[in-house]
């Protein structure tokens, strides 16, 4: 499942960080992971057990995406929607039937990310970074935009708190799949390869306490896709 576009993992890793900034991010990720992990697991057991009976089926959901040099990695979220044989596309919208009314809040809180913390614990993804794409969006990135694929996904970063309400913003699409494909991709694109070209401990920092400020103070991200659509 690796990725075909990336047809040398080694050229990605020479324009990407150096070795000492990956040494400083995997530092940081583990330290608050760490913490993070012990502070929230009695809300991740309980969203689990929640889960579990909401969903009528296990209360982990994993899925494999694209890492780190294109290579498959093991993504875990607690699971919020109802398996489907009918529902092909990989675009949710805010209105999606497969959600359940519990899975709704679990998501609109950002609960179900949590097992992502021991994603980051066992080095498969860190804090702050572009999310995983699903196989097949990854293939299509091109020349300076493959640098994304040079660090490990994030849990977090710009584009994911600049499209924080995507959902939403699907769900008023006339076509999500479309919407998706040629407005809301190339952009988070645009804002990922930034953020590895300008990456910084202090960066990283400070996309966490952004995260924390809006899941806490539950804002949209309006004003921030605006910014990202310029």
């Amino acid at each position: 499942m690796r990725n075909r576009s990336v047809q040398d993992s080694s050229v990605i890793q020479a324009v990407g960080l150096s070795r000492r900034q990956r040494a400083a991010k995997r530092a940081l990720d583990v330290v608050v992971a760490g913490v993070g992990t012990v502070v929230t697991s009695p809300l991740m057991a309980a969203g689990f057990v929640v889960a579990t009976v909401d969903t009528r089926e296990w209360g982990i959901f994993t899925h494999i995406r694209v890492g780190r040099n294109g290579r498959p990695v093991r993504v875990h979220k607690l699971r919020t929607m109802r398996s489907s044989t009918t529902h092909t596309t990989t675009v949710t919208t805010i209105d999606d039937p497969r959600i359940t009314r519990i899975g709704r809040q679990l998501r609109r809180f950002k609960i179900d990310e949590l097992p992502q913390l021991v994603d980051v614990l066992v080095g498969s993804m860190s804090l702050v970074g572009p999310r995983p794409d699903v196989t097949g969006w990854a293939d299509r990135l091109q020349g300076r935009d493959q640098i994304i694929l040079s660090v490990r996904p994030g849990i977090t970063g710009p584009a994911t708190l600049a499209f924080r309400n995507e959902e939403e913003v699907l769900s008023r699409a006339a076509d999500p799949e479309q919407h998706n494909r040629d407005v809301i991709w190339p952009q988070k694109v645009r804002l990922n390869r930034n953020y590895v070209e300008a990456w910084s401990l202090k960066s990283d920092i400070h996309w966490l306490v952004r995260t924390v400020v809006s899941v806490t103070s539950h804002q949209a991200g309006s004003s921030d896709e605006r910014q990202a659509a310029r």
